[in-house]
């Protein structure tokens, strides 16, 4: 579900990787569509690699957006900073609120309605699926 899916700063929303070109990678952006070269000075993410800090270690990003969608509600990013807090904190009690800062959970809000918009977000127990049938 993430796999693939990346967040370049200094870009607004997500994009897909496409291919590897000489000097930059080809993403398409999630929001218009648009295809554009990434080069190797840009900061890349890949949203699968992406934690969360919480109180006990961390958790990656996909068990978050898990959590959000179980809660069955949703905030907007637009929200006040400390309605976004009340509802993260709703969401994942545990997070460690000393190095989670309310630009992030803006941020993961965003990137969950995105791909909620998109439906990419429907098959978030299926990597998993998908990793033990290859390991096998």
């Amino acid at each position: 579900m993430l796999k693939g899916i990346l967040s370049i700063s200094g870009q607004p929303g997500l994009f897909k990787m496409l291919t590897e070109a000489k000097n930059s990678i080809i993403v398409e952006s999630l929001l218009t569509g648009k295809r554009i070269p990434a080069y190797s000075t840009s900061k890349i993410s890949a949203l699968a690699d992406i934690s969360v800090f919480t109180q006990t270690g961390e958790i990656q990003l996909k068990e978050l957006f898990e959590k959000i969608r179980a809660n069955g509600n949703i905030i907007s990013p637009k929200a006040s900073s400390n309605e976004i807090k009340t509802f993260f904190a709703e969401v994942l009690p545990e997070y460690d609120q000393d190095r989670v800062y309310v630009s992030d959970m803006k941020k993961i809000f965003q990137w969950y309605q995105l791909l909620s918009d998109l439906n990419l977000l429907t098959d978030l127990g299926e990597d998993e699926k998908t990793e033990e049938k290859a390991a096998e």
